[in-house]
């Protein structure tokens, strides 16, 4: 059964360390998800995100700006990262590891999300909605992803791990 994602109503946001102190958070404000969802068998659902890279958003526009330079994203070169699914493996009644290649700057790597399925619901339009939330970690690194600064205390200006958050709410398309 397909479904549409409802942007207003989803997010992907990621988490990053700065100076090894504090947590930068920020955004991708424009991107689509494509749901199959299979609710017989979750297991032949399928799973597709495309992200524009220019619309990440830090709220600090110089380190967005140097976000989709080549030194990052690169965003000109490479506009998209895409994630798409090839497993699902449930882990219990209402939640799953979703297993998938992820491309970043065209370097795709399988990363695995945790998935939690918050429930369906119908609107007082009618419409029939669902919703989930999904998370990961990843290293940037992997994706090619290295610049950095040396701090003169030790350690690194960006961390290598960024968490990754997902809120999705979707649609029933008839």
């Amino acid at each position: 059964m397909a479904w549409q994602l409802d942007p207003s109503h989803s997010s992907i946001q990621f988490v990053a360390r700065h100076m090894m102190l504090s947590k930068v958070r920020g955004e991708f404000e424009k991107f689509t998800v494509d749901l199959d969802l299979n609710f017989d068998n979750p297991e032949n659902s399928v799973v597709e995100a495309r992200i524009d890279a220019s619309s990440i958003n830090t709220r600090e526009a110089q380190r967005d700006t140097h976000l989709k330079s080549p030194d990052f994203l690169n965003a000109d070169q490479f506009p998209e990262l895409i994630f798409n699914s090839n497993r699902v493996e449930r882990t219990g009644e209402a939640t799953a590891k979703l297993h998938g290649d992820l491309t970043i700057r065209g370097v795709t790597k399988t990363v695995v999300l945790d998935v939690e399925y918050a429930g369906t619901s119908k609107s007082p339009w009618g419409a029939t909605a669902l919703g989930f939330e999904a998370s990961t970690k990843i290293n940037r690194e992997d994706w090619g992803l290295i610049w950095n600064v040396a701090l003169e205390t030790g350690g690194w200006l960006v961390g290598k791990e960024i968490t990754i958050q997902i809120e999705a709410e979707f649609i029933q398309q008839s």
